[in-house]
């Protein structure tokens, strides 16, 4: 390992609370879907900071917004109105198809967000304060008390409990599953539109319009977490759309601000007047600099046609890793949509990953050992063609 990167790495083992196992690179610059690390090494990246950098990196349209920003205003407090919060919440909502959007840091932020105003809806109509929330099993929402109660992984839970109550878990595409869990207190039910973390696994439609349907039956809150599979990933700016329903609140981040720190929670006709003032609220959350980078996403989504791209380079992708699947023993399954793509292996995926990095490439894991595909959206055929190629090399090498 070379001085410069040696010191840092050093330096950060020494300083950095150690929540990470990182990976022994440190990362300097990016262009496009290129990152290149402090001795100069390029890397092709399939990881895009884990499915955040939907533009790519150095986009040129991107960053000028941002210096033109900086250079102007960068905070003022939710105390008073800013333009660029003003425009990026109404290109929110329109994208949604919602009706009012708050601004958060963090998909994490935007979690804990919609569990209140699912809770004070349902409080509103009753005055009760024993309502239950339904989330799925191998769900993944965030690390903060709330949304660590919604997600279903007992490792993460375990060292933090007690954790809010009145949550209680159903199994992902199991629609009885779900019904067994719902009484009188069930106020709202919670889960990703395509599971991430949990291993890539996709709605089936039969489930999540049963559950649509349900919660129009039984006035219960459907909240969609879209933070990873949202903002134009599989081929839709929203993966329900793929469904023809709506929730009653998405919560979106990542690549809403490309790169940026920035989330939200957006809230339908049915709920979003449920909160009042001095119910929720945010220091930092829906910042000029923030929300002016999710403005200028949105402009570049529409300007450079960023779903339909997606829409026409996924069915590539897909048919490469099903080629690659077919050639290696040590993989039993493709499974995703749109650019969120993921390989079960029977190999340890961090053997993978380590051996892609040696040969330029990034890609990460998701559960279940799999290795996940969340490349930047802007991502050409001749990019699928050498992560492939590098891929291949990496598999080859593991397997002789």
């Amino acid at each position: 390992m070379e001085t410069k990167t040696k010191k840092i790495i050093e330096t950060a083992e020494e300083t950095l609370l150690h929540t990470y196992n990182r990976y022994q690179i440190v990362l300097d610059k990016g262009d496009r879907v290129y990152l290149y690390d402090t001795e100069g090494k390029e890397y092709l990246d399939f990881a895009a900071g884990i499915a955040v950098f939907a533009l790519g990196y150095n986009n040129k349209k991107f960053n000028e917004a941002l210096n033109d920003q900086i250079s102007k205003l960068v905070h003022t407090s939710n105390l008073f109105y800013n333009e660029p919060a003003v425009n990026a919440g109404a290109k929110l909502v329109k994208a949604t198809g919602l009706k009012r959007v708050f601004f958060t840091n963090s998909g994490t932020e935007a979690i804990e967000g919609a569990i209140k105003l699912a809770r004070k809806y349902a409080y509103n109509k009753d005055g009760r304060t024993d309502h239950e929330i339904i989330a799925m099993n191998h769900s993944f929402h965030g690390r903060s008390i709330g949304a660590l109660s919604v997600t279903g992984n007992s490792k993460y839970q375990e060292p933090f409990k007690p954790l809010i109550g009145g949550i209680k878990f159903a199994d992902y595409n199991d629609i009885e599953s779900v019904k067994a869990n719902i009484t009188d207190k069930t106020c709202a039910i919670i889960m990703e539109t395509l599971q991430g973390e949990g291993g890539i696994y996709p709605a089936e439609e039969s489930f999540i319009k049963e559950i649509r349907k349900i919660c129009d039956e039984k006035d219960i809150v459907l909240i969609l977490d879209e933070i990873q599979c949202g903002m134009g990933r599989t081929g839709y700016m929203f993966t329900y759309e793929r469904y023809g329903i709506k929730p009653d609140i998405v919560t979106v981040a990542k690549a809403l601000g490309n790169g940026i720190p920035v989330g939200a929670f957006v809230a339908g006709d049915k709920v979003y007047n449920a909160m009042v003032p001095g119910d929720h609220g945010t220091t930092y959350g829906g910042n000029p600099l923030a929300t002016r980078a999710a403005d200028t996403v949105f402009d570049i989504f529409s300007e450079d046609k960023i779903v339909e791209h997606v829409k026409e380079v996924a069915p590539y992708l897909e048919k490469t890793l099903d080629e690659i699947a077919s050639k290696y023993d040590c993989i039993k399954e493709r499974r995703g949509m749109g650019l969120m793509q993921g390989l079960e292996l029977t190999i340890p995926v961090n053997d993978v990953i380590l051996k892609a990095q040696k040969n330029g490439l990034i890609v990460i894991s998701a559960s279940g050992n799999v290795l996940r595909f969340v490349p930047p959206l802007v991502i050409t055929k001749e990019d699928i063609d050498l992560m492939a190629e590098k891929l291949c090399k990496s598999f080859d090498e593991l397997t002789a």
